[in-house]
């Protein structure tokens, strides 16, 4: 059996004129973690969005565990074991913490329309075993999300997506907008995820937390792939060359 889980073949999404992801090779095995890293513009976050079915894309394959996928939404590519967190988190303010863990995903004592009754009791718990299971520390469950630090909240969205993500895992700077504590906490999470063997994808600007938890590095800019490293063979100098483009890229790269 193959331990392929997620691959692209010249996957590409032009808006107009604008080639914003040209001939897209990617590969992910089972239990990797692979940044993608790149300037601004550069096609990580395009690249997601294909993937994920956000939006459609102009060309190209995706497979899913070794088979042919297009989702046509993101919930489909949901429902699949794919859990994205985004940059603005997609968290309701006005929800406690199992609110948002099961947002979408209720459970109910009974289900009959405007007479339904949530099953609270059964999500908190599970909710508890979600932050155990990820590292997550919230001390207190029912405060609204719009009452919590930058770093819980980030830490809730992660941890909604550990808790549910069958599959795969895909997070887009998740730390881009917290400090040096709070940063720590979401790479622990990440090790935490890393630990109990779930791929992931890290698109990340921070070359010091790429070197410290991922195994493989896949550079784009200008829409194109264009250098794939194992993080031990490689270095933060090297990196920077490929997305600056003092470095060229190689030719038929197949990130894998």
């Amino acid at each position: 059996m193959s331990d392929i889980v997620l691959k692209t073949e010249g996957l590409t999404k032009y808006y107009g004129g604008v080639h914003a992801l040209e001939n897209a090779n990617f590969m992910l095995r089972k239990g990797e973690h692979v940044a993608i890293m790149g300037d601004n513009g550069a096609g990580k976050s395009t690249f997601v969005r294909q993937i994920t079915a956000v939006e459609q894309r102009t060309s190209g394959k995706v497979s899913f565990y070794g088979n042919e996928v297009n989702f046509k939404t993101p919930l489909e590519a949901r429902e699949a074991g794919i859990e994205t967190v985004f940059q603005n988190l997609a968290l309701a303010d006005d929800l406690d913490v199992p609110s948002n863990l099961f947002l979408g995903r209720e459970r109910f004592l009974f289900k009959l329309g405007p007479f339904s009754i949530l099953d609270s009791k059964s999500m908190r718990a599970s909710t508890r075993d979600a932050l155990v299971k990820t590292g997550v520390k919230i001390p207190n469950l029912s405060n609204s999300i719009r009452r919590m630090s930058g770093g819980q909240r980030q830490c809730v969205a992660i941890a909604r997506t550990a808790t549910f993500a069958s599959k795969l895992i895909i997070m887009d700077e998740p730390t881009a907008a917290l400090g040096v504590a709070e940063t720590a906490q979401v790479e622990n999470i990440i090790r935490n995820i890393k630990a109990n063997g779930e791929p992931l994808i890290l698109i990340s600007h921070n070359m010091r937390q790429v070197f410290d938890l991922v195994d493989r590095i896949v550079v784009f800019r200008r829409g194109r792939i264009v250098a794939n490293l194992k993080k031990t063979e490689t270095s933060g100098e090297e990196v920077v060359q490929y997305i600056t483009g003092a470095k060229q890229a190689e030719e038929n790269i197949l990130a894998a």
